[in-house]
């Protein structure tokens, strides 16, 4: 079978532990052999970012802009204890952090769902995928103890000489207090990835705030994505039949439990933080579930699994045992970027393999043939492959699909 030609490349950042070398299997078995395609390699194992004091993970973060598309291994985020184990020089930051600073843009986490996997909310037969706006509010507030009796304010000062003062609450005793902000910039670039991403899914989308309680803080984010929405985004959503629409996150909450799925539910920072958790053990299990960062302009994409390292199966590994390690959403990372170099390059065939791929996984699984995790959820009963048996199983099911 002739290789798919791909035109432009594709920026691959390697990472750590079990996911490292599953990544190279991916690579190697359902990659290399299906298509001819340029993959600007960047090292982000943790020792490689202490060597290039993680330089190598803002030299990739630029060429993924450059390119258009990264796919990203997960990597590790040094605590004290990895600070120690691979005696480096400090305690780099997180790399997923580091990229997302310099292209901008909303991290989608969206779960994959296969038929026979049990999920917690049975009735979630669609995906639903969290947008977190990752900037600001309480992730940035700054908070502190109000020792006793006094009277708290707030108070801005303008360039211009512009002063407004507020006064917050006279406390009658001890207790705490604490101030936020966030940018309308910052919110405009959250709604136009948001809605960009429910262009690429053909999903609606809905924005949650609490703007009845919170009238100029959260009545901003309601009233910058409508007029985004209103100005960039009207035409293209009724060309595609879909909708935008904002509610209240508690009403969201109860509509998400009830809904079968099938929409993009963009979140502020905290909601954001906490409803992708809900959402991810809803759907029953963190191997199935993928992570894209989106650009605002809906033009870059990097996109990784949304689970750590594994290091408890690495350690198996360097043992000699045989794991079995479930490799789906790191195969997911690679088709999202794939399927995205398709749209920005317009070749169908590429978009044709990485929704094959797709299709393939979640078919592998649903015919009974999945790996330990997955089996433990399905029932005693059912039998699991290796972290190789899974990936040669896939692989043999897209030969025959690509095939046809």
């Amino acid at each position: 079978m002739p290789k798919i030609k791909v035109t432009n490349p594709v920026v691959e950042l390697d990472g750590d532990e079990m996911t490292r070398i599953i990544w190279q299997l991916i690579r190697d078995k359902l990659v290399h052999p299906y298509l001819d395609v340029e993959l600007q390699y960047f090292d982000l194992s943790v020792q490689n970012r202490d060597a290039t004091n993680d330089q190598v993970t803002i030299d990739a973060a630029h060429a993924i802009k450059a390119a258009g598309v990264g796919v990203k291994c997960a990597t590790i985020t040094p605590d004290e204890a990895r600070v120690k184990e691979f005696h480096l020089k400090e305690m780099w930051k997180s790399p997923n952090g580091t990229i997302r600073n310099i292209l901008g843009g909303v991290i989608f986490r969206e779960p994959i769902v296969c038929k026979n996997v049990p999920r917690l909310v049975p009735g979630w037969t669609q995906p639903v995928v969290v947008g977190r706006h990752a900037y600001g509010d309480q992730y940035r507030a700054t908070d502190f103890r109000v020792p006793g009796k006094g009277r708290l304010t707030i108070r801005f000062e303008g360039e211009d000489g512009q002063v407004i003062e507020k006064e917050v609450f006279k406390f009658p005793g001890a207790g705490v207090a604490m101030s936020m902000y966030n940018l309308d910039e910052s919110i405009r670039d959250f709604a136009r990835a948001s809605l960009n991403y429910g262009l690429i899914r053909n999903y609606p989308v809905y924005l949650s705030t609490k703007n009845t309680i919170l009238k100029a803080y959260d009545g901003r984010f309601k009233d910058i994505f409508q007029e985004t929405f209103e100005a960039e985004f009207k035409a293209k959503f009724a060309a595609a039949g879909l909708t935008y629409e904002h509610r209240l996150i508690d009403d969201m909450v109860a509509a998400a439990l009830k809904w079968s799925g099938g929409y993009v539910w963009a979140c502020k920072n905290y909601d954001g933080d906490v409803q992708s958790d809900t959402i991810a053990q809803g759907y029953g299990s963190l191997g199935l579930m993928t992570s894209v960062l989106l650009s605002p302009d809906g033009r870059t994409v990097e996109a990784e699994a949304a689970h750590g390292t594994v290091t408890r199966h690495y350690r198996e590994h360097q043992k000699g045992r045989e794991t079995s390690t479930n490799s789906i959403a790191s195969i997911f990372a690679w088709t999202r970027g794939l399927a995205h170099r398709a749209k920005l390059d317009d070749n169908p065939e590429l978009a044709k393999f990485a929704s094959t791929l797709e299709k393939v996984c979640i078919e592998t699984v649903e015919a009974g043939f999945m790996t330990k995790d997955l089996a433990l959820l399905v029932g005693p009963e059912q039998k699991w492959l290796s972290t190789t048996g899974f990936l040669d199983k896939v692989d043999e099911n897209l030969k025959a699909a690509m095939a046809k």
